[in-house]
């Protein structure tokens, strides 16, 4: 069988993305493992499938490298709002289904093909708060520990003694470095499911920025560096919690192709 797909990137953080609105492709994990893996499939950090949904302009199924689902990705989100543009299905403003609920995406502008997106995430909560560290759920969990000099740390080995600690080994969590810059902060992440860092995560660098908000006094927007690229969250906050939280940065389409598989 042969099904098109288009490879996005948001802000280094890239995906498949297939249209199976026809529910052309059938979700095997072997199969999606196969095609996320760098050196004998496509390569990415995940693949997501638009689907139809009876709830908005469009479904949005997300899986992990590793073959699992998962709820929700925020550059994930922002790329396959630029593939429903591009392919007719929304103009400037969409609702689309995720697996953690309806989101809303505005494509702000379009530039030479590189797409910028403000994608509406849930209303993060705080799960856990202790003096070293923070458990945000933005979509999805993320642990979050506050440091100096994140560049040089061994992100990998700190993030895998917590994830793999007897607290998460069954369902797994994020794991995110932030450090403190002058007006903004820097973050690293770790990401379930990949089980590695990559160069950017939507999910996590909300979360990051709900933590940051109070621990620094931070005021909406608050913008973050990372690793791919530099995106921005905005935010209400009150003595009730965080909400109408929006994550803004690019998308854009590397390359597409056909998939040949059996």
């Amino acid at each position: 069988m042969k099904i098109e797909f288009h490879k996005y990137q948001g802000t280094g953080n890239d995906f498949i993305l297939i249209d199976n609105r026809t529910k052309c492709f059938k979700k095997d994990a072997r199969v999606i493992r196969h095609l996320c893996d760098r050196n004998f499939g496509i390569g990415s950090d995940g693949i997501i499938f638009l689907e139809h949904s009876p709830e908005a302009d469009f479904g949005m199924d997300f899986y992990n490298p590793d073959g699992t689902p998962a709820g929700m990705c925020g550059n994930g989100g922002r790329c396959i709002a630029g593939y429903a543009f591009s392919l007719g299905i929304i103009e400037k403003n969409t609702v689309f289904m995720a697996g953690d609920g309806l989101h809303e995406a505005l494509i702000l502008g379009r530039d030479k093909g590189m797409f910028t997106i403000r994608l509406k995430m849930k209303d993060p909560e705080i799960i856990r708060r202790e003096k070293d560290f923070m458990v945000v759920d933005s979509g999805v969990p993320h642990y979050l520990l506050f440091q100096e000099n994140i560049e040089s740390s061994d992100l990998i080995a700190i993030a895998r003694k917590i994830r793999y600690s007897p607290e998460y080994k069954k369902h797994g969590i994020n794991i995110d470095l932030i450090e403190k810059q002058k007006h903004s902060i820097f973050v690293r992440s770790y990401e379930r499911g990949i089980e590695g860092e990559t160069l950017s995560c939507g999910t996590g660098v909300t979360a990051s920025a709900i933590g940051a908000a109070p621990a620094y006094a931070f005021k909406s927007p608050i913008r973050v560096q990372t690793k791919g690229g530099i995106l921005h969250v905005h935010y209400h906050h009150e003595t009730s919690g965080f909400y109408n939280v929006w994550l803004e940065g690019n998308a854009s389409e590397v390359f597409s192709g056909v998939i040949s598989y059996e």
